[in-house]
């Protein structure tokens, strides 16, 4: 087997490696929430529990990274899909925190209901899920057009969250909440924002992927 070949092999383990990782993040988004609707604490404790092993399979795949550009030398589009992916799997391994810091806020209110911020809190868990759904689907099916999409949606985020931080200032001023519920409402809000900016990350490095620019800076 000629070294391009060994190599092609590499990349493409790499690839499934990635994909597994981020695919395995994004169901535990959707499975905290869903067992959050359901009342379900077991399966929230097991996403706080399986964490540990999302930063396990980080350090495995940035080895994986580093051996394929120190080793194999890989031509400049090859560089950047290894390059891409080193970068990747950090905001892969840190949405899994966010995801796991959420269950664990969850687990201290006691699965309480979050009715009285569901107004804008609601369709900030949609959109966030939309958009790391779309970053991981964008990242592995190499579409930048639909990486430029969740870009863009992360304004829509960001209004959110300042909704929902409006919404906790308000029940303290007027005290009609406990202090520690809003204050771990805000902390949950705080989290899906920053799962937003990491899909945003996702999906810069996608674009990066395909065209060796990034933030309007030509690297590779």
């Amino acid at each position: 087997m000629s070294p391009r070949t060994t190599f092609i092999n590499e990349l493409n383990q790499l690839k499934e490696n990635v994909a597994d990782m981020a695919t395995r993040v994004e169901k535990n988004y959707e499975t905290l929430f869903e067992a959050y609707e359901k009342k379900e604490k077991a399966a929230i404790e097991k996403i706080v529990a399986v964490d540990k092993d999302i930063n396990r399979r980080q350090r495995e795949i940035e080895s994986e990274c580093l051996f394929l550009i120190t080793k194999q030398q890989p031509i400049v589009s090859d560089l950047r899909a290894v390059t891409a992916s080193l970068k990747v799997v950090t905001d892969i391994e840190r949405v899994g925190d966010h995801v796991a810091d959420i269950a664990e806020l969850l687990i201290r209110m006691d699965m309480k209901e979050l009715s009285a911020y569901s107004v804008h809190l609601n369709p900030m868990i949609g959109e966030t899920r939309d958009m790391l759904r779309m970053a991981v689907d964008a990242f592995t099916g190499r579409n930048k057009e639909e990486a430029q999409e969740v870009i863009q949606k992360d304004d829509v985020v960001d209004e959110l969250f300042n909704a929902v931080k409006n919404d906790v200032i308000e029940s303290l001023k007027k005290e009609t909440r406990d202090a520690d519920e809003s204050v771990d409402i805000l902390m949950i809000a705080k989290y899906l924002e920053k799962i937003g900016d990491h899909a945003v990350n996702i999906c810069e490095w996608e674009i990066f992927k395909e065209t060796g620019n990034i933030s309007d800076m030509r690297l590779l």
